[in-house]
């Protein structure tokens, strides 16, 4: 049997560093593991994910982590979904929940009925069959209902945080757990002379650290997977062209919304993130379509408040690393790969990489199958990530030269087999790996008038008057339980999750 490893090194902070660092600290407690986290104070981070999917509370229940705690520390928000406004055409809006849409009725999904009563122009909006919608149109938040079969159990939700604020969190979780903080810059790696692992690093001060499995969470450089092991990279620019972005925060002036707003603009999109003590703005943009001052102009035109910070531009191209997993090196984060934040998949794509590897942590012999496993569960999640990504942008009716771009584009086969068996039927092919369930995608395609031309035929068994019935019953239900909820605001306080350096309310002008 192969020996332990008995030491980690992360080189990188951030998000995805102390991430790493808390989860493998907490998991592997109490076994001889030493864990090391290089960090250099003159590095910053991007530090501008701020939207998290429901999978980050699965991530923070394992560390034991208080919820009302998180909030705080955080100056978080609740999160019910994505509002999308402006992406089939101009004066278009929808909202991603995390929810479904009504309940199944023998055994076939609620959209297919009301695909059956908008084709004899009796439905209403999608939208007011989803518990989590009628909610944020409200702005009002709760808990699910722990018992699976009410109404107000339908829905899952995330958070709105600050991400630095996160990632000082989480340093002081896992430095309470042993994880030991090195202060420094890697300026070169030693590397043994037959299999290429590596053996150490060296930082600027002279140290020289020795571990037997490395994670890279260096951000866009890849000081390790890439820059020493030259894994290489798959570029995805041809599929998601957008390649800036700059981001800035701003003072609140609107409602405390549980959810993140994303709003098309003529080359881009820019994004609303609603925190407890400010806003977080940012705009996507692709650099063959708008200028870099341009860009900057768009976002500082649209804030609702006074700017709290200058503009952080940033520069990237989507796509992910050959290899997640190469010799001796997981890379983490933006190591690994970038998709942009348009769905919030950033930080769940570093927990997806943590949990596959503690799932498949190596031993001292590294065996080459657990690699290949990592390495296809991960070109899996993004390759997922990319097709989700993607279907926002053609699935447009706008002008504009960026958006007819979108819609001439050939799709991956993966996107256009997904889009063939939708607009055959309200068909949605379920995969093996992906984070989106079907209620996103019926969301974002019905949310840009990609109308199936058919539906499930058995949906016509109940007479159309029970349909009708049943559907208003169900609305109505919706509205009456959303009702019930409090605010946004107020639930945040009740459950002590407020910030004592955060108002929890609008700046009135």
């Amino acid at each position: 049997m192969s020996a332990a490893i008995e030491s980690v090194c992360i080189v990188g902070g951030g998000t995805a560093g102390w991430m790493t660092a808390a989860a493998l600290s907490h998991k592997f407690k109490g076994l001889p593991l030493t864990i090391r986290l290089i960090e250099s104070d003159e590095i910053g981070t991007v530090g501008v994910g701020e939207a998290t999917l429901p999978h980050i509370r699965a991530f923070n229940a394992a560390l034991n982590i208080p919820e009302a705690d998180l909030m705080r520390e955080t100056e978080a928000t609740f999160k019910l979904g994505i509002e999308f406004c402006d992406w089939g055409k101009t004066g278009d809006r929808y909202l991603h929940p995390f929810g479904d849409f009504g309940p199944p009725d023998l055994d076939i999904p609620f959209h297919h009925y009301w695909l059956r009563l908008r084709a004899r122009g009796e439905a209403t909006r999608l939208d007011e069959y989803s518990y989590p919608i009628q909610l944020s149109e409200r702005g009002r938040f709760r808990h699910p209902e722990a018992d699976a079969t009410r109404l107000e159990a339908s829905f899952r939700y995330a958070y709105q945080f600050d991400a630095s604020r996160y990632a000082r969190f989480l340093r002081r979780y896992a430095e309470a757990n042993g994880v030991v903080r090195v202060e420094g810059k890697v300026v070169e790696t030693r590397q043994h002379p037959e299999t290429g692992f590596i053996e150490s690093v060296g930082l600027s001060n002279g140290t020289s650290i020795a571990a037997q499995l490395f994670v890279d969470c260096s951000g866009f450089r890849g000081l390790l997977i890439e820059q020493v092991l030259k894994t290489g990279y798959d570029d995805w620019s041809r599929w998601l062209p957008c390649n800036r972005a700059v981001a800035i925060p701003c003072e609140t002036r609107g409602p405390l919304t549980p959810y993140t707003r994303a709003t098309a603009r003529d080359a881009g999109w820019q994004w609303r993130i609603p925190l407890q003590h400010r806003v977080g703005n940012g705009l996507v943009y692709c650099s063959d379509f708008l200028s870099d001052d341009d860009a900057t102009r768009v976002l500082l035109d649209n804030l609702e408040g006074a700017p709290l910070a200058a503009p952080n531009k940033l520069r990237f191209l989507t796509g992910r690393r050959r290899l997640s997993w190469n010799r001796n090196v997981v890379a983490l984060g933006l190591s690994s790969g970038f998709l942009e934040p348009l769905e919030s998949t950033s930080i769940h794509l570093i927990q997806e990489g943590i949990t596959e590897l503690i799932q498949l942590f190596p031993d001292r012999d590294f065996a080459p199958s657990d690699q290949a496993e990592y390495n296809r569960r991960m070109n899996l999640n993004y390759e997922r990530v990319r097709d989700f990504l993607l279907l926002h942008y053609v699935a447009n009716q706008r002008e504009g030269e960026m958006w007819r771009h979108f819609r001439e584009m050939a799709l991956p086969d993966s996107l256009q087999e997904k889009l063939d068996a939708w607009l055959t039927r309200a068909y949605i092919i379920k995969y093996e790996f992906g984070v989106f369930l079907p209620p996103s995608w019926i969301a974002v395609m019905l949310g840009q008038n990609l109308i199936p031309r058919g539906y499930d035929r058995r949906a016509d068994v109940l007479p159309s008057d029970e349909v009708a019935r049943r559907a208003a019953a169900l609305r109505a239900s919706m509205r009456d339980a959303a009702e019930r909820a409090p605010s946004h605001e107020d639930f945040i306080r009740q459950i002590g999750a407020a910030s004592s350096r955060a108002p929890l309310k609008a700046v009135v002008t």
